[in-house]
């Protein structure tokens, strides 16, 4: 799961139900370019050295990882940093299936180095130029993503989706512009994959779902952008629908079973009652685990 913070409310559903997966190892990343970097940077075992980090607001950090990565010792970061890439490239190989939500189409380019960036990590906004990716330049960078995940694993099923998450700090008119230059890229990605036969790629509207069949307000978070869980629910339940097979969502309802079991919590922990239950509670986990040793509670 790369990508929108979106990713990480589908990847929290799939870790609940014990999918096995990797949720934004470097932090949410909003808009194209900072994925690609991401990828080509796991792909290739890039090890990051002291030149990669800069010191502000008495923290180290990353132009490359979003802030919840940043640290107070510069060799921690570094650590974490080059730890994370190696976790992003084991799970590239292994990946059956990488999901990619993209979040907006803005971008910053730190203007001493050129360089566009994954997060600003609250330098003024005057180092800053900011401007649109158009779609060509996002259907190129998608290219790129896949091209660059397929010299890994030819295998996996690339997914995209573009955040429901509005970016309204960007205006509201520039937030339909960027949504719009996202899809129509992938829209023109995925067609060209079509005629070119490359692999497997595919659309998920996570967007348009939120857009047009939840439209209503009683749908979003208290700030009015971020859809709430009755909407996160929703959009997973038709993820679902398309992605998880018949057996496996079996699967998923005995993990549930045993989730709602684990969170119970007993009037009178000593009782023959309690007892019994725990004991059920742990031959459905012993049974469970014997087919998916993997799963762990």
């Amino acid at each position: 799961m790369l990508g929108s913070c979106f990713s990480e409310n589908i990847g929290e559903k799939l870790a609940y139900f014990k999918f096995q997966n990797i949720q934004n190892p470097f932090g949410i990343l909003f808009h194209p370019l900072a994925i690609q970097t991401l990828v080509s940077n796991a792909v290739e075992k890039k090890i990051y050295t002291g030149d990669d980090v800069f010191f502000q607001n008495e923290q180290w950090h990353s132009f490359d990882a979003h802030s919840k990565l940043s640290h107070s010792s510069k060799e921690t970061l570094i650590s974490k940093l080059n730890e994370n890439v190696i976790t992003t490239h084991e799970a590239l190989d292994k990946a059956s299936h990488v999901i990619i939500t993209l979040g907006t189409a803005w971008v910053y380019r730190f203007i001493e180095t050129q360089k566009v960036v994954a997060n600003c990590h609250k330098i003024p906004q005057k180092q800053f130029l900011k401007n649109i990716l158009s779609v060509q330049e996002i259907y190129e960078v998608l290219q790129e993503i896949e091209k660059t995940i397929r010299r890994l694993n030819s295998k996996a099923v690339i997914v995209f989706t573009v955040s429901p998450v509005r970016h309204l700090k960007d205006g509201f008119v520039e937030n339909t512009q960027s949504k719009a230059h996202l899809i129509s890229a992938i829209h023109q990605f995925l067609n060209q994959n079509k005629v070119s036969k490359n692999g497997d790629a595919f659309y998920f509207p996570s967007y348009e779902i939120m857009m047009d069949e939840l439209r209503d307000y009683r749908f979003y978070a208290e700030d009015m952008v971020h859809p709430n869980p009755l909407a996160i629910q929703y959009i997973w339940e038709k993820f679902k629908s398309v992605w998880v097979s018949e057996e496996t969502s079996k699967t998923m309802d005995t993990v549930d079973g045993i989730q709602k079991g684990l969170q119970h919590r007993a009037f009178n922990e000593n009782s023959e009652a309690h007892q019994k239950f725990l004991q059920n509670l742990n031959e459905k986990m012993r049974v469970l685990q014997a087919t998916f040793p993997q799963i762990k509670f």
